[in-house]
């Protein structure tokens, strides 16, 4: 909703303000559909050369992410620490043997059947099972399985983040695009330099229309939505921090309860549930065991 209402407000702001100053909004709209063209097409032909397939369906995704938001909703975070506190209380009380079955075959595991939308998320549910498979094989140094876990996240974020690069990169380049628009128009206004004075203006308006749209594109609409799905998706990638302190803090030593409190500080604060929040989805998960 924010990401229309911001969009509506650029619109209107910008041509409004033209339009007060005494613009002619036939300028723009007769330039419109041609340098549109040249700069929307040249920047999307660009992004297609320099990306792969995976990336360019990556863009088109993290567009839609960009209006709805991070796809975790703070009953995630809530059911990602009850999971955990769950799986690291089990090994505690029973050793990590008894987990086995769990973290083999997670889709038909009952404890992560109780959270769908967790086991539904492959990464989410390999990082879990992978990290607890490393310490089933009696890797129980804290610092190198925290090693292994900040390299899986570096390698998934970096994966992740690439429709946000592209992204950025053709919003560092529209107006440049803009530029070689405009240059194109000059061309065209140099070969027609014998028309009377008002053909050449209008042919001067059309070709500097290519500079404004390739500079509004690029900050008012592509580079905004790139920043956005920034914060997006950094906003997931703490979902799986959350896995990593828990289960380091266990591996510490730390209690179960002790544990998912680590974690809970990972939780960003529009979404983190209080102490006694937590202690009640605990106590929940606690009996559904």
């Amino acid at each position: 909703m924010l990401g229309i209402i911001g969009l509506t407000v650029s619109l209107v702001m910008v041509f409004g303000g033209y339009l007060m100053g005494g613009g002619q909004m036939h300028v723009v709209l007769e330039a419109l559909p041609t340098e549109m063209m040249t700069i929307a097409g040249g920047a999307i032909g660009a992004m297609i050369v320099g990306n792969s397939a995976e990336v360019l369906k990556g863009v088109g995704g993290g567009i839609k992410q960009v209006f709805g938001g991070s796809k975790w909703k703070e009953q995630d975070f809530k059911d990602m620490l009850c999971l955990l506190f769950t799986i690291t209380k089990m090994i505690k009380s029973k050793g990590i043997l008894v987990i086995e079955s769990h973290i083999e075959k997670p889709s038909e595991s009952s404890i992560f059947q109780r959270y769908p939308r967790i086991l539904a998320d492959h990464f989410a549910t390999d990082f879990i099972c992978d990290t607890l498979r490393m310490l089933s094989m009696n890797m129980d140094d804290a610092h190198q399985v925290f090693d292994a876990m900040e390299s899986q996240l570096e390698k998934h974020h970096h994966e992740h983040m690439m429709p946000q690069h592209a992204l950025q990169t053709m919003a560092d380049g529209l107006p440049a695009i803009g530029i070689v628009a405009a240059v194109l128009g000059v061309i065209k206004t140099m070969a027609s330099v014998t028309e009377p004075p008002e053909v050449l203006g209008g042919m001067i308006g059309h070709a500097l229309v290519g500079t404004f749209l390739g500079v509004f594109l690029a900050y008012l609409i592509v580079g905004p939505f790139a920043t956005k799905l920034k914060a997006v998706m950094d906003e997931q990638h703490q979902f799986y921090l959350i896995i990593r302190d828990v289960l380091v803090a266990h591996l510490n030593g730390n209690a179960p309860q002790v544990s998912v409190e680590i974690g809970r500080g990972s939780v960003p604060s529009t979404m983190q549930p209080s102490f006694f929040e937590l202690e009640e989805a605990l106590n929940a998960a606690a009996d559904a065991a």
